[in-house]
């Protein structure tokens, strides 16, 4: 290939970009499990070693990772039900406050126009009817949802368990894909994906548990009502790049609305989620992650409206982490090394139109890797 010419290779490289977005979109149903299983099994990965240490058996060591996985995801989605429980609970004195909301906000529209509460109500019937038939196409699609999901759910323990157990031999299989005096760079390719993956997936895992615990507790001390559900709800769709936050704070703002008929518990769960945001974004999670996952901010959010377009939540959630992977490989190779600096958030000291040498491709600098 490096003996084509520059637009051979550059069409070879857009040809097989297009045909990787069109496999993806074809087979996610298939590939996103696959890819998540990939990833958790990274995570489980030092459990793992450290049970076959302890000379348990092999498949002891891989149930056990899994068999916590299992637990810990249980005990969110019970937590999650008794918020969700206890807001069910309170619905009439939802419906109250969202009728008062209601009744101010016509008596603001009627004060700065001309249209009448009669011609405001004959509107909100409309969009409420447009409303119940739009739920109505969405509840005939929930069986299907819900039945994916379940497959979805069912097939990770044992794509995670056989990536386990067959870890060996996929490793062989990567490792035959290139010539013997390549297989150093292969190697410190595969240990800095491991680092990459499981200090930024550990890391999101110790954020969802500390972003829960300060911005559910803060409002909970200053007696904002379903604070445990907002925090959780925020931290979970924090794990979104940029998107997430931005419709975490949306629920919260509709959560207190509904619980509430004054404007201050609002305007206190906005500051409290943007100090808490402040806390994340510079001190805390820079710290955890380690600042490993290095991707330019334009390219982050291209690549979760791509994942969600093409997968929907699960690629939502991947698509950071399948960038920083992509980033590791494109590094580390000749022919891809522009991909790598075109994903990268590494800006040029100088403007590569004037000086020449910020123009070349540099060589990375590469530690060598070790199993941990």
């Amino acid at each position: 290939m490096t003996d084509m010419p520059l637009t051979v290779k550059r069409s070879i490289e857009l040809l097989g970009l297009v045909l990787l977005v069109a496999i993806l979109v074809v087979g996610n149903s298939i590939i996103m499990p696959v890819i998540m299983a990939f990833f958790i099994s990274i995570v489980v990965l030092p459990v793992y070693r450290f049970l076959i240490r302890k000379k348990l058996p092999e498949a002891v060591a891989i149930i056990l990772p899994i068999l916590l996985l299992v637990v810990l995801i249980g005990l969110l989605v019970w937590f999650f039900s008794a918020q969700v429980g206890i807001l069910v609970s309170d619905f009439p004195q939802i419906k109250n406050n969202v009728n008062i909301h209601l009744k101010s906000l016509s008596n603001w529209v009627s004060n700065i126009s001309h249209i009448s509460t009669r011609e405001q109500l004959k509107f909100i019937t409309e969009k409420s009817d447009d409303l119940i038939g739009m739920a109505g196409k969405a509840a005939s699609g929930a069986a299907v949802t819900l039945s994916s999901v379940f497959v979805f759910v069912g097939l990770l323990p044992i794509y995670i368990y056989l990536m386990l157990f067959y870890k060996d031999i996929l490793l062989r299989f990567i490792f035959m894909w290139f010539k013997p005096e390549h297989h150093p760079k292969v190697k410190d390719a595969i240990y800095e994906t491991e680092s990459i993956i499981k200090s930024y997936l550990v890391g999101l895992l110790i954020q969802v548990s500390y972003m829960t615990v300060l911005l559910g507790g803060i409002l909970f001390l200053i007696g904002i009502k379903h604070a445990l559900l907002i925090g959780v709800i925020f931290a979970i769709l924090n794990l979104i790049p940029y998107v997430g936050a931005l419709i975490g704070n949306i629920i919260g703002v509709l959560l207190t609305l509904t619980s509430s008929t004054e404007l201050w518990p609002v305007i206190t769960v906005l500051l409290v989620i943007a100090v808490v945001q402040f806390l994340d974004n510079n001190i805390l999670m820079p710290r955890i992650v380690g600042s490993k996952v290095k991707i330019n901010a334009l390219f982050a959010i291209l690549g979760v409206i791509i994942g969600g377009s093409i997968a929907g939540v699960s690629g939502m959630f991947l698509s950071l982490p399948v960038i920083a992977v992509l980033k590791v490989i494109f590094d580390r190779t000749v022919t891809f090394k522009q991909w790598g600096v075109l994903l990268g958030d590494e800006r040029p000291e100088k403007s590569p139109m004037t000086f020449a040498t910020f123009r070349k491709k540099k060589t990375t600098a590469v530690k060598a890797g070790t199993e941990k």
